[in-house]
């Protein structure tokens, strides 16, 4: 089936953007660039997305959605121990991003540029995170396996503290020596905190 005789789809449209996107670069890609790979007028891309900022913001949403969905799935896990979802999902987290960074450099630099145009969809994105976090926290607390208080503030000190090994800013430093070490020592050290360790 040719591009023109299948169903547009948001989805189709996506998938795309994406591609339109690891060839031109944020700057160059265009929404006309996106309908000529669908074979469809760029009416009809606007048909689905109303304006060009709406288009990259859904294809960014996609993107770290795909993230939030692994991590999702460990949150839910409650056949293992809190602790034990805890460590897997911050190791899946590191892991996602330094696989996004290495395999595909150039989509992932669009998407830095992308994430900074588009403020709400990674605000939302961050919520979701530190709200799954959250969740695996009050799981420990109410195992009696972690000792806080409030476990809203406790998954944020734990997200902001493992920034290192998840903003994309710091991509460059995922792959020396001694990161992953760096990265199990300050997971067994948060740990110890929210157990109550002295």
């Amino acid at each position: 089936m040719s591009p023109t005789t299948e169903t547009l789809t948001a989805e189709r449209i996506l998938e795309a953007t994406e591609e339109v996107l690891r060839r031109h670069g944020p700057a160059k890609a265009t929404v006309v660039d996106v309908a000529r790979a669908l074979g469809v007028s760029h009416g009809s891309v606007y048909r689905h997305f109303r304006t060009k900022a709406a288009l990259r913001a859904a294809v960014t949403k996609r993107w770290l959605d795909r993230t939030s969905e692994v991590l999702s799935a460990i949150t839910a896990d409650e056949t293992r121990a809190p602790e034990t979802r805890l460590r897997d999902w911050l190791a899946a987290l590191f892991e996602a991003k330094r696989r996004k960074a290495g395999d595909d450099p150039e989509l992932f630099a669009t998407y830095m540029v992308l994430t900074g145009e588009t403020g709400e969809v990674v605000d939302e994105h961050l919520a979701d995170l530190t709200g799954q976090l959250t969740e695996i926290i009050e799981a420990g607390v109410a195992s009696g396996d972690f000792a806080v208080p409030d476990p809203r503030t406790s998954a944020a000190a734990v997200f902001h503290a493992t920034g290192r090994f998840h903003d994309p800013g710091y991509h460059r430093v995922w792959e020396r020596p001694g990161a992953q070490e760096d990265f199990t020592a300050l997971v067994d050290l948060l740990l110890r905190g929210l157990r109550g360790a002295v």
